[in-house]
């Protein structure tokens, strides 16, 4: 992420135990620069890694420290434009990510090779009705889960074009989004609807001053969207003509979960519909009674998939203690959720203490200690 300050970034250097650092000079973010190497720097005083591998970005001055930095350009140069691939085992790790739990430190998510890439590609193939061709667009930041999976896992794997835009939807105008659309020809669109809410208030315009006669396809993803931000996606944004996948999943999971197919789940504003195929729910209440026919309860899951987390970084005790001992057996995703008459499932929300903002989840804990930091 391009906002973690010196203090966060070192703890999840440390917890990691990362040797090497990749980043530019500045990010710019509506207008404003941020300092991503200064971030860095700081937050090496602390940690210590063999190497920070700095890509010039805004042209900003930065500090290069002999023995530790490497520029970019200048070691792009002494390497081959061929990378073999290099073989892997399903089960070796790919990656790692940090999310906030109701307690303690941020969790490192581990997904592993062979799981996460199929679920990652299939779910992009299935969810988002992906033909060969079309360009796809998903707005997330590539820090964040779904920027690895549906900016870059998902639909490289599938040969897709997929678009990746660095900035926000109301820079340098209000018009951002579906200028982009147009100049791109994006056929499926997947953002958050933090940003759908905040746009919807800037009225219809600049909407309509674009085309968007591209857009095939709608994804919604990171919250609940309310219908109120569902019905002007579908009807202003979409013109009426876009299905939109409202689509429910975690960092946790590696891939969405629950979502309407096109053309075959019929659409509630603001209901993420049924389970994929293979993804088995279970609403219970909070002494673990399975509920049966409409309800409402906590969420969890009874079989595994594929995309699952592998364990917590360090420390796979927490792993288990996190996610499946509430109820022994299953996976509780933290979440409320009911279901209607129809079978269909609506995300109420946290049950926990995590407080989910923008999409991303942040831990009170968290919260407290910026507090406190705060002058």
């Amino acid at each position: 992420f391009g906002g973690f300050s010196p203090d966060s970034l070192a703890g999840r250097i440390e917890d990691c135990g990362s040797k090497i650092i990749i980043t530019t000079d500045e990010g710019v973010r509506g207008g404003k620069r941020i300092p991503l190497k200064a971030n860095v720097d700081a937050a090496l005083e602390k940690v210590d890694v063999s190497k920070v591998l700095v890509i010039r970005h805004t042209g900003a001055d930065v500090p290069i420290i002999e023995g530790r930095d490497i520029r970019y350009e200048a070691a792009k140069t002494t390497v081959a434009d061929d990378c073999p691939c290099e073989p892997m085992n399903a089960e070796d790790p790919l990656f790692i990510l940090y999310t906030s739990g109701s307690t303690g430190k941020p969790k490192g998510v581990l997904h592993t090779t062979g799981g996460y890439l199929f679920w990652a590609s299939w779910t992009h193939e299935l969810v988002f009705d992906y033909r060969p061709g079309e360009v796809f667009w998903c707005t997330a930041d590539v820090g964040w889960v779904t920027g690895h999976s549906y900016c870059v896992y998902g639909p490289l794997a599938n040969g897709a074009t997929t678009l990746m835009f660095e900035g926000v939807p109301n820079y340098p105008d209000n018009s951002r989004f579906w200028q982009v659309v147009d100049k791109h020809q994006v056929e499926i669109f997947y953002t958050a609807p933090t940003a759908l809410r905040a746009l919807m208030r800037e009225g219809d315009a600049p909407v309509k001053a674009t085309s968007r006669r591209s857009l095939r396809l709608l994804g919604s993803v990171g919250e609940p969207i309310n219908p109120e931000a569902w019905r002007w996606y579908h009807e202003v944004v979409g013109e009426g003509r876009c299905p939109i996948v409202d689509t429910w999943w975690q960092t946790e999971t590696g891939g969405v979960l629950v979502s309407p197919l096109p053309g075959a789940t019929d659409l509630k504003p603001g209901s993420a519909t049924k389970p994929l195929p293979g993804v088995e729910l279970q609403l219970v209440d909070a002494e673990g009674g399975v509920l049966d026919g409409a309800a409402e309860g906590n969420l969890c899951i009874t079989d595994s998939w594929p995309g699952q987390m592998r364990t917590v970084w360090g420390d796979h005790q927490r792993f288990f203690d996190t996610y499946f001992s509430t109820y022994p057996g299953k996976y509780f995703t933290g979440d409320g959720c009911r279901r209607d008459a129809d079978g269909d499932y609506w995300i109420t929300g946290r049950v926990d203490d995590v407080i989910n903002v923008s999409g991303h989840r942040m831990g009170t804990a968290e919260v407290e200690s910026a507090l406190v930091l705060h002058d």
